[in-house]
């Protein structure tokens, strides 16, 4: 007989299928709240992280600062905020500190897109991760761990 060499007995005990499925109902539930917004998640997270940081520092963000913050890989992270900008949605301007890196400014148009759709985002979250009950805390300190 053929068939997968794996040590589980059954896929469901697998921690990895699961993460993998569970993420793929969670990134849809995401897709369908942030199309009214016109955002694809990845440009929700970097928007809203820049709206965030903005508002933490009187420090201008950067676009290594912000990658790091999302943890997204820096070239896709510049591929998305040229989208957004074209859109209006930040300016990429000169860094008053560091001639070799660019400032990053949400316009009011990207801050208050971001603010209506965490609304949103924030409501399907707890829609999906409803089903977990008294153990979210739980399960979100389980996925800090993870992230490192």
């Amino acid at each position: 007989m053929t068939g997968l060499s794996t040590g589980f007995g059954a896929a469901e005990e697998s921690p990895g299928l699961l993460l993998w499925q569970v993420t793929n109902r969670w990134q849809a539930a995401q897709r369908a709240a942030l199309k009214p917004y016109g955002l694809t998640h990845v440009q929700f997270v970097l928007l809203a992280s820049l709206t965030w940081l903005e508002g933490m520092s009187d420090e201008p963000v950067t676009q290594r600062a912000l990658a790091d913050h999302a943890v997204t890989d820096p070239m896709m992270t510049s591929q998305v905020l040229r989208a957004l900008e074209d859109r209006g949605l930040l300016v990429r301007g000169p860094h008053p500190h560091d001639a070799r890196a660019r400032a990053l400014t949400a316009t009011a148009e990207g801050r208050d897109l971001a603010n209506r759709a965490v609304a949103s985002v924030e409501a399907c979250d707890g829609d999906f991760f409803a089903a977990l009950g008294d153990g979210l805390p739980s399960f979100a300190r389980a996925l800090r761990t993870l992230r490192g």
